[in-house]
């Protein structure tokens, strides 16, 4: 799939229904939130502490049973199944991935957070004496509770959802796909335009709230570092200029702008960590990292399942509740974002990835900011530092940073991180939301790019201007809870489907098979020729012409005398030759031959021939419904290429037989 633009001239590839209301909706929440901010947050507020007061026992058991399922599927024999064909190669590598989850998936929360949290916890905690050594354990044990596993199980079951259905049944990538198991074809009527419509709304205003919040901690630690004066008109600078940014980044497509920026961050990320790391307590910091895990990985269940319903507190909606349903309101756009970029990796790698690797990474930095803040208020006297935060909490990272060596450095950095983070906040959003209005094309025309980009920015500036962003924002989270309904459903219909992919592969390693049609008998002279001949391109093609489409049209011909509906396609420019056998409700057969280059080895290469493009030869490779399976027919026999499809199809006859049982 190319990353690169179309041109402005391109056509539009719009799905108008959900534009058109999307817009239109848009328009109406921002404008009912701004003209009446206070009636508009008043009653947000009243229906999120309906939820929280009601169904936080349902928030609670939905996020502990999401993180269950995903552990489950990256564990089971499910993990060996591709999103994407069996032949599906991930488009980007390790670093590159990592970089856009984490990006996408917390990167600016940690900014705010990885300071302000642990010390929030730290002065005044859900139980205990606050400001002692068992509030400082249990503080970083909170913190990553809230920002550890759960966070990422929510965002992996979205977006396995999503990669699952998009690049193995070849659906929309967007949010409608995730309802396939539930209503079927049915997604792609009004009821899949009014999923996407609610994923565009909340995309949008979840994007536009945190960078209307966000500029306001932009601007204060400005204020704090440069005596930049804090104001309306500042703030509307900075939303203009991050906008901007963001803009050219999502123009630029996923492989140039949002990539690039993800990694920038990354090593601004680390570099900062590691300086932390260095400057401060390290000892103290690698034993108390040791230790939070530990803490952490043994209290999971029990404070996975903790509502105080023994001792009530209003602790737990502030946090807990409020992170489970930002984390799910939020799932649609990181899910989807995190969708985009994983085709090709195994369920496991995707478990592994998503789930660990970037929560490993949180947790790392909440200890070293977290642990290193406390420590300064503990035993170093600081506690104008926890003041400080009390009251103004998007000043603890710049105050904090003031405690150390090469200050300005650090501070530098931080505010550098804090930009870069809300510019790939916006450019990733920008594309999720373009991508929704398109049915799930990510080659869109310039225009489209940069309106939904600019309508992100519109948002936060008019809500900024004229108020409102408060309501909106608990407007996102209160959605959290319809959402996670369609989430439960939507993973059983999951499993399902993951069910009857298993059968396929069970089956082809159980079906009591006729014997495959043998090679005619050649010397041992002969085999070892044609092991050493590497064909090109011409002649793959012409075995394909010659060989693979008249066994095709046999099986077509007697398949239709005996009343069986048959498709025989062939691709005059790719020589790509298709068998496809429609059997009505049940799963249709398709057996495909391609050509595919390789390079050929290099003991059979020339030195002149080592960068000319003849050093390449070709495969004729089979590839069945599922993706490529990675084994070649050049050279074979009309007779052995027939009893091949048939050995497929007899397979398959039987993959039928056991998902009826």
């Amino acid at each position: 799939m190319s990353d690169e633009p179309k041109t402005l001239n391109s056509p539009s590839t719009l799905n108008r229904p959900v534009f058109a209301w999307s817009t239109g909706l848009i328009l109406a929440l921002v404008g009912y939130a701004a003209l009446f901010p206070s009636q508009a947050a008043d009653q947000f507020s009243t229906i999120q502490s309906s939820i929280i007061t009601n169904a936080g026992w349902f928030y609670v058991t939905t996020v502990a049973l999401i993180l269950i399922f995903v552990a489950f599927l990256g564990l089971s024999r499910y993990g060996d199944i591709k999103l994407g064909p069996d032949h599906a190669e991930p488009a980007f590598n390790n670093k590159s991935w990592f970089a856009m989850l984490f990006s996408a998936g917390m990167g600016i929360g940690l900014m705010f957070f990885g300071v302000a949290e642990p010390v929030m916890h730290y002065m005044s905690p859900p139980v205990g004496e606050p400001g002692t050594v068992e509030a400082a354990k249990e503080a970083m044990k909170l913190t990553f509770f809230h920002w550890g596993l759960h966070a990422w199980a929510i965002y992996a079951i979205v977006a396995l959802i999503l990669a699952f259905f998009a690049y193995r049944h070849g659906l929309p990538l967007t949010l409608r796909s995730a309802l396939y198991p539930l209503i079927g074809d049915r997604i792609h009527g009004p009821i899949g335009h009014a999923v996407d419509i609610f994923a565009i709304i909340g995309t949008v205003f979840g994007v536009a709230t945190s960078l209307g919040f966000g500029v306001l901690q932009v601007n204060s630690g400005l204020h704090y570092l440069f005596d930049i004066d804090v104001s309306t008109q500042t703030q509307v600078v900075l939303i203009i200029a991050i906008t901007a940014l963001a803009t050219l980044s999502v123009v630029s497509g996923l492989e140039k702008g949002i990539r690039r920026l993800s990694e920038l961050n990354l090593l601004l990320a680390v570099g900062l960590m590691g300086l932390i790391l260095v400057l401060g307590p390290t000892v103290l910091l690698l034993q108390t990292f040791v230790e939070n895990t530990g803490s952490y990985l043994s209290e999971i269940v029990s404070k996975t399942f903790n509502l105080y319903a023994y001792d009530p507190t209003d602790w737990l909606g502030g946090w807990t509740l409020f992170y489970w349903g930002w984390w799910i309101s939020w799932s649609p756009f990181v899910g989807m974002f995190i969708a985009r970029i994983s085709r090709g990796r195994t369920i496991r790698q995707f478990v592994m990835g998503v789930l660990f690797v970037p929560a490993g990474f949180t947790l790392a930095w909440m200890t070293v900011f977290g642990n290193s803040a406390i420590d300064l208020i503990l035993h170093h006297g600081m506690a104008q530092l926890g003041t400080v935060i009390s009251e103004d909490s998007s000043l603890a990272l710049f105050v904090f940073l003031e405690q150390f060596p090469l200050s300005a450095v650090l501070s530098t950095i931080a505010m550098l991180m804090v930009v870069v983070f809300f510019v790939t906040s916006a450019d990733s959003g920008s594309l999720v939301v373009d991508m929704l209005a398109s049915g799930g094309n990510d080659r869109t025309p310039i225009w489209q790019r940069i309106y939904w980009a600019a309508s992100i920015g519109v948002v936060a500036v008019v809500l900024l201007m004229a108020g409102g962003l408060s309501a909106l924002q608990t407007a996102a989270i209160a959605s959290a809870l319809p959402f996670s309904l369609v989430l439960m459903l939507a993973g059983y219909g999951l499993l399902e489907a993951l069910r009857v992919d298993l059968h396929k592969k069970d089956s082809q390693q159980a079906a009591n098979l006729a014997p495959r049609v043998t090679r005619n008998p050649v010397s041992w002279q002969r085999r070892l020729r044609n092991m050493m001949q590497f064909p090109r391109r011409t002649h793959v093609n012409r075995f394909i012409d010659e060989v693979v489409y008249p066994a095709m049209e046999s099986v077509l011909l007697e398949l239709r005398k005996q009343g069986v509906e048959v498709l025989l396609t062939k691709d005059e420019e790719t020589h790509r030759v298709r068998l496809e056998v429609l059997l009505g409700e049940e799963m249709d057969f398709e057996y495909e031959v391609r050509p595919r280059a390789y390079l050929r080895p290099s003991f059979v290469l020339g030195e002149e021939d080592e960068q000319d493009e003849e050093s390449k030869y070709f495969r004729a490779e089979v590839h069945l419904r599922e993706g490529g399976q990675d084994y070649d027919v050049m050279g074979w026999s009309q007779e052995q290429v027939l009893g091949d499809i048939l050995d497929q199809y007899e397979t398959h006859l039987h993959f039928l037989h056991m998902v009826r049982e």
